[in-house]
């Protein structure tokens, strides 16, 4: 402290005394350091390898699974995300902006995807070195003060502390504790499993994500409908339909044939389930592979012909009415089974008949045909509905519509085999101006107007729609769920604990035997546990009279029953606690 020339005190060293001794923090940005790129670096990958990284990233990928369960993807319904784009015309562009319509392989799924991966192993890997790390050092050494402990236990023998630290070894290695003598206790730990199920765990959902990117990068599914006597080859031209992984390959494709024998179904014929389908069955001759020998075998729903990776399921049934068609010259332009596709429970079936080439009306002009088809496998009669009654065989029936014109099959444009484009077509019509349209039985024949032609239904054949999949890593995904699963329970139920037996000789030279137990996770069984052991070492420590040197002399007639508290027994009972406190 200073003063002026006018004798008024200075309190400008009084601040700068005060600023020295002063505990506040110092705002100085000078001297805080600064991380750098390598700093940062490194706090991000703590931060990414942080357990509780790992679960926000897996909450946000099965968040970000939710809407490829909920809108229509293109890699599995074409038509139906064209219908949700021709309906919305604001949600479609914005959906199609975000990546929604094609969820598993946009930009933001494929990020957590890989953060996950990422965070994940880097999780692992240290932990795992931790562990082996405990696996190959030895449980620590007894604290000073046991009776801190949360379980506790002491009680005074007769016995030498190498006795009972001996019989405390066995009993502990008998319960499958890793235990060694360190000091004057036994230092014994188990529940290893605990941390080796934590490991599983996060190794099987390691597992599950390689599964399930390989099982989508190479993945393949096919769909082929199969009229009875006809066959199909696992080659990309013999599809209806395909789609595949992006980096699935034609060569990928498992070499096999297989062709439809016979297809069978039944149906209850009474009571509230009649028409309920009681056997889906069909009878195929496959063979693997171009040489292969040819094996028959039955296709049941949820039964599969398995060959090699691919799977060959029975999807769907129908029937394919057999048709022979004959131009106006009385010459056979089309004989063949037509497919039908359902409509309901009773296979009241629709579809289309299409003549592009080959045929001429009865003029003798050049056209083509089309004919609209609807196939009932049981009618009711004229005063029932115009629908199936039954989905078996009981009373067929063939509904035609003929058409004439331009089918604009080359028009450019797809077109489904099972639907007629009548925008270039004309209806046959009879004398009175009225549509052709006729009702057959099988054997009966349609005449077409002006001596177009004919057309016979000649019987019926079923067919059936097989799915083929082919997806790598099913297997590896089931065995990772499994065992992810049991690292779960293992990592919730086990639980790891330690025991600590320490034996020393007291002031008067009994031996004081002091036990404590420690759960490293929580759990209520380690006071149970602990009090368990301690009756085993106190039933087994063999006590001062087995090892007397005179053995005719009785250890009882040298105390005093007023005097020694213990001169009733040769060693005390232990006492338990589970709060550490000392009894």
């Amino acid at each position: 402290m200073t003063t002026t020339d006018s004798g008024k005190r200075d309190d400008s060293d009084l601040d700068v005394v005060g600023s020295r001794l002063s505990t506040a923090p110092q705002e100085d940005t000078l001297n805080v350091p600064q991380l750098g790129v390598i700093g940062w670096a490194r706090w991000f990958w703590r931060q990414l390898t942080s357990m509780r990284v790992a679960l926000l990233l897996l909450f946000l990928l099965s968040l970000a699974a939710i809407p490829g369960s909920l809108i229509p993807q293109s890699g599995q319904d074409e038509t139906r995300v064209a219908d949700f784009m021709d309906r919305h015309d604001t949600l479609g562009p914005l959906y199609e902006k975000l990546g929604l319509f094609h969820v598993y392989s946009s930009v933001w799924f494929s990020a957590i995807y890989i953060l996950l991966f990422i965070s994940l192993i880097g999780c692992i890997v240290p932990r795992t070195w931790q562990f082996v790390g405990q696996l190959r050092g030895r449980p620590p050494g007894a604290p000073k003060r046991l009776t801190r402990m949360p379980a506790y236990a002491t009680w005074r023998t007769e016995a030498t502390p190498e006795q009972v630290r001996e019989v405390a070894l066995k009993a502990l290695k008998r319960r499958r504790f890793r235990a060694h003598v360190a000091g004057d206790a036994v230092a014994a730990e188990k529940g290893y499993l605990r941390e080796a199920g934590n490991l599983a765990f996060h190794l099987a959902l390691i597992v599950m994500l390689v599964a399930f990117a390989w099982g989508q990068l190479y993945k393949s599914e096919g769909n082929k409908l199969i009229v009875e006597g006809d066959g199909f080859a696992n080659t990309l031209t013999q599809y209806d339909d395909f789609k595949s992984g992006n980096l699935f390959t034609a060569d990928d494709l498992n070499p096999f044939s297989f062709d439809l024998k016979n297809f069978r179904a039944t149906y209850e014929a009474t009571g509230p389930n009649r028409g309920t389908p009681r056997v889906f069955e069909a009878t195929v001759d496959y063979a693997v592979g171009a040489d292969g020998a040819e094996k028959t075998t039955r296709i049941e729903v949820n039964k599969p012909l398995e060959i090699d990776d691919s799977k060959v399921y029975l999807v769907s049934h129908g029937y394919a009415p057999v048709i022979t068609i004959k131009d106006g010259r009385g010459k056979v332009v089309y004989e063949d089974a037509v497919p039908l596709l359902p409509l309901d429970a009773n296979v009241t079936s629709t579809g289309a008949i299409k003549v592009m080439d080959g045929y001429r009306d009865g003029k003798g002009k050049w056209d083509q045909l089309g004919i609209q088809a609807f196939f009932l496998p049981t009618y009711g009669g004229k005063d029932s509905a115009v629908v199936s009654q039954f989905p078996a065989l009981l009373n067929p029936r063939l509904n035609l519509t003929p058409y004439h014109g331009d089918l604009r099959v080359n028009a450019g444009l797809p077109q489904s085999v099972y639907q007629l484009d009548k925008s270039k077509l004309k209806a046959f019509r009879d004398d009175k101006g009225a549509q052709v349209r006729e009702n057959l039985e099988i054997g009966e024949s349609m005449t077409l107007p002006n001596g177009a032609g004919t057309i016979t239904f000649n019987g019926v054949k079923e067919w059936a729609g097989f799915q083929v999949t082919q997806q790598p890593g099913s297997g590896w995904a089931l065995a990772g769920a499994i065992a992810a699963i049991l690292g779960l329970a293992g990592s919730l139920f086990i639980q790891r604990r330690r025991v600590w037996v320490r034996a020393v000789a007291g002031p008067d030279g009994v031996t004081v035997v002091e036990m404590a137990g420690l759960g490293r996770s929580e759990s209520a069984k380690v006071p149970e546990e602990l009090g368990a052991l301690a009756g085993v070492i106190h039933d087994e420590a063999p006590t001062a009279t087995d090892h007397d040197p005179d053995p005719d002399r009785d250890p009882a007639a040298d105390r005093d029953p007023e005097t020694d508290p213990d001169s009733d027994s040769d060693s005390e009972p232990p006492v338990v606690t589970a709060e550490g406190a000392e009894k």
